[in-house]
């Protein structure tokens, strides 16, 4: 279960482990991992060792003193006072105060609020007086709102007796949950601490970029600094967790609440980017998630940009000299939100952050969950990547600062620092068993499996990681058989299902939708692959001929990529060199068998089929890759028949009708869940919002819907059909198959179920597919209708008050 790590000519590398109350240097193997966090005693088994522990931590007893940190001092008195007063005391922060100040008076006078008069020679004494005293006052108030908003935003590093507290407490509450243990690599410990002493010489800040599966990660790489006596990272966290007692504790531990979203409050927005500038002028860690919020699928989501570019612009703009990029990858046996992110997924709206939350989580720390995996990616410096990324952009003129900061090319650099970013997450991320368990389960041809199948399947998994430079959880001295078996201990019976009574004990996925959870965990290793034999597949399920031309598996790998490009984190290389190394390696494993053009350009590729070896397995490696990609392809599918719903009814006053995104959204979701019931779906998984959410964006992009944004908070998001992809209807009026179902939007609901997994659909009750869906999507699209064209402008009836026009609407259609 290599990690790739290099070591020195005899095999070994100075390493970090942990003997009682030292960090110790020794050696041994680069590979070895270590249990960072170990439990401690309970109170009602051995309470004498238990007061004992906490008295070390009072007292603040060996590295519990969090006295000599690499990093800059932190948790003392006086230290939020005079972080506030620094950024108050910022430049950039004086000149927007001051600009808007004057914008304001200009539009004062402007509507006569100032009174006086301008004569012919200008304005008066008296005016310019009043107008100065106004600008002042105002500057004066902004500079008190700033004030405030400074104090409820900074964290508050101020006692140790407290983080010293909050770090047994944490520890105590995770290892109990988590009872498998905190795990990092010793060597990239290594190599942070080593940067992070650089990085604290010269005064420059680290970015902790973590991915961003559950709450617990910021906790995790907070106590996992403090056991490492590295400064915290002032941690960027949205204002919805800032509720009473655990905002408080929070925000003491190294949070710095922000609101959701700024809109366009200038004020607000540079004072963010003052904070960061501040921070990172005076060399302190930072972090936040480079996902933006929590993914509830389990892979990576797409970067978002708004925070990042904060950071960027500090070192772009010159005011922090560099920063160290660290991505950071969290990985766990098993999430303790699951349960709530399905809700989510399947529509249930989401819950408020409180304390009756919070406290409700917490009775799962009586729970095995497993291990909890911290991994490090290699910091690097921020300043060399701008000005590599500048060079590669800027190519006929000096890549000046003036340049850097054009929107242009900071837009393309911070573009390519997210993804890049993400990539390294996904390169320095180990596959956890349980997450081995799930893939396995969830692309089984049958119902279930035995055990010693199971088993095979998960080294035979396993080896496929390795070989796709992916890392596997380190279980030293564990057989195969103890990890599977720890493996399904913590996934439970609500999610892996056993038969019992029979010759071979089966197991089954008894909760495919939070199964896929763990499954998605694997899926950017194989993604090329999968859609390569999705693509295959196209030519595979029609069982004529299995046989493809090169050029037309290239077109619809081109087709899935570009269909799935705001759902998965693809290889930077371009698409022809990662198609054809993937194919190389399919043939190279026996998967797919490739033939010349002819026999005179043996080099050639002209065809490809599926391999003697493959055929022989009865596709069990094809249908691995297949089943990986099937229910993201169902997801693009149904988002694609959904939008017959858009189609506007005969019977509309106006065809030029704009629908509520979030209705149309919710609808798309329950017509897949009529469709899954009816059989027309093979995952209940694929009827989930963020995967329709991020099929819908992509049909933004292409053109085929435009969706309508307002700065003004009370007014819906809403979505229209672009005309020259409005179906056909009959002479009735109504859609049907022999109208909507040959024109441009089927022919796409058609290219993506080409390669769908095959449902055996042809006729159920009398009627085709075509049929089913345009009568479900116009006997659901009625009410989208009747809303929208009472409410043309988004507004509920309760702000426009026009409930005699809705009763005429409704009767007319």
């Amino acid at each position: 279960m290599a990690d790739g790590s290099n070591s020195g000519p005899d095999g070994a590398v100075a390493d970090w482990a942990i003997f009682g109350d030292e960090l110790k240097v020794v050696d041994i193997d680069a590979n070895a991992e270590e249990e960072l966090l170990k439990p401690y005693e309970s109170f009602r088994d051995a309470p004498f060792n238990a007061l004992s522990e906490l008295g070390l931590h009072f007292l603040g007893t060996a590295w519990r003193s969090y006295d000599q940190i690499i990093g800059q001092p932190i948790f003392y008195p006086g230290f939020s006072d005079g972080m506030k007063s620094s950024v108050l005391a910022q430049p950039r922060l004086k000149r927007k105060i001051r600009e808007l100040a004057q914008q304001r008076v200009e539009v004062e006078m402007h509507e006569g609020l100032l009174g006086g008069t301008q004569g012919p020679a200008g304005e008066t004494a008296a005016l310019k007086a009043k107008r100065l005293a106004r600008r002042n006052q105002i500057e004066e108030d902004l500079t008190t709102v700033a004030d405030d908003w400074t104090d409820k935003m900074i964290c508050k590093m101020e006692s140790k007796y407290f983080i010293r507290g909050a770090y047994y407490m944490c520890t105590q509450l995770l290892t109990r949950a988590y009872h498998q243990g905190i795990h990092v690599n010793s060597q990239e410990v290594m190599q942070l601490r080593e940067v992070a002493k650089h990085a604290a010489k010269k005064k420059q800040s680290i970015v902790f970029l973590p991915c961003h599966r559950s709450h617990i990660d910021y906790v995790a790489l907070q106590v996992i600094c403090y056991r490492l006596g590295m400064a915290l990272p002032t941690v960027v966290a949205g204002d919805n967790l800032n509720f009473p007692v655990v905002g408080s504790f929070l925000q003491h531990a190294g949070a710095m609440y922000i609101r959701r979203s700024f809109g366009d409050d200038q004020l607000y927005s540079t004072l963010v980017q003052t904070y960061i500038d501040t921070l990172m002028q005076q060399g302190h860690n930072v972090q936040c998630f480079v996902e933006g919020g929590r993914s509830r699928t389990g892979k990576l989501l797409q970067p978002k940009f708004g925070i990042l570019s904060y950071y960027l612009d500090s070192v772009l703009s010159g005011q922090a000299e560099d920063a160290w990029i660290c991505p950071v990858s969290t990985q766990y046996d098993k999430v303790i939100e699951v349960d709530s992110y399905i809700s989510e997924l399947l529509g249930q709206p989401k819950q408020k952050e409180d304390l009756s939350q919070f406290l409700s989580a917490t009775s799962v720390l009586s729970l095995k969950l497993g291990r909890v995996d911290v991994r490090f990616q290699k910091p690097w410096s921020l300043r060399a990547f701008i000005n590599d990324q500048g060079s590669r952009l800027v190519k006929d003129q000096p890549a000046t600062p003036q340049v850097l900061q054009s929107p242009a090319v900071r837009r393309q650099i911070l573009t390519k620092l997210g993804y890049q970013v993400l990539l390294e997450i996904n390169e320095v991320s180990v596959v956890m068993p349980t997450a081995l368990v799930g893939t396995v389960l969830l692309t089984l041809t049958g119902r279930s499996v035995g055990r010693a199948e199971l088993i095979r399947r998960m080294e035979w998994l396993g080896a496929r990681v390795k070989a796709a430079n992916g890392r596997l959880a380190h279980f030293a001295g564990n057989s195969i058989d103890s990890v599977v078996d720890k493996a399904l201990e913590v996934l439970g019976p609500k999610l892996v299902g056993r038969v019992e009574n029979l010759p071979e004990e089966m197991y089954y996925a008894e909760d495919r939708f939070q199964l896929s959870f763990y499954r998605n965990m694997t899926i950017h290793l194989f993604i090329s692959q999968a859609l390569v034999c999705a693509a295959m597949y196209t030519h595979v399920k029609l069982g004529v001929s299995e046989r493809i031309t090169a050029k037309e598996l290239y077109d619809y790998v081109f087709f899935l990529s570009q269909l799935f490009r705001s759902e998965f984190i693809f290889p930077t290389a371009p698409l022809e060199e990662n198609f054809r190394r993937t194919l190389e390696g399919l043939v190279a494993d026996g998967v797919l068998y490739t033939s010349p053009t002819s026999p005179d350009k043996p080099h050639e590729i002209g065809f490809v089929e599926l391999h003697p070896d493959e055929r022989a397995r009865d596709l069990e490696h094809f249908e691995f890759y297949s089943f990986l990609i099937w229910p993201f392809i169902e997801a693009s599918w149904l988002s694609a028949i959904s939008l017959f719903m858009l189609s506007p009814p005969p019977a509309a006053p106006d065809q030029d009708v704009w629908l509520d995104l979030k209705s149309f959204q919710d609808k798309a979701q329950l017509m897949g869940k009529t469709l899954y019931h009816r059989g027309d779906l093979s995952y209940y998984e694929s009827v989930n919002k963020e995967s329709l959410k991020n099929a819908l964006s992509r049909a933004e992009e292409e053109g085929i819907v435009v969706v309508t944004r307002s700065k003004d908070a009370r007014i819906p998001q809403r979505i229209q059909l672009q005309r020259q992809w409005l179906p056909a209807r009959d002479a009735r009026g109504g859609l049907s198959a022999a109208s909507a179902g040959d024109g441009r939007l089927w022919h796409f609901c058609e290219h993506i179920n080409q390669s769908r997994k095959d449902t055996g659909e042809a006729r159920k009750d009398g009627t085709t597919l075509k049929d089913r869906i345009f009568g479900l999507a116009e006997s659901m699209a009625g009410d989208l209708f009747e809303t929208a064209v009472a409410e043309p402008d988004g507004l509920p009836k309760v702000i426009r008050r026009r409930q005699g026009i809705r009763t005429k609407t409704k009767a007319r259609l």
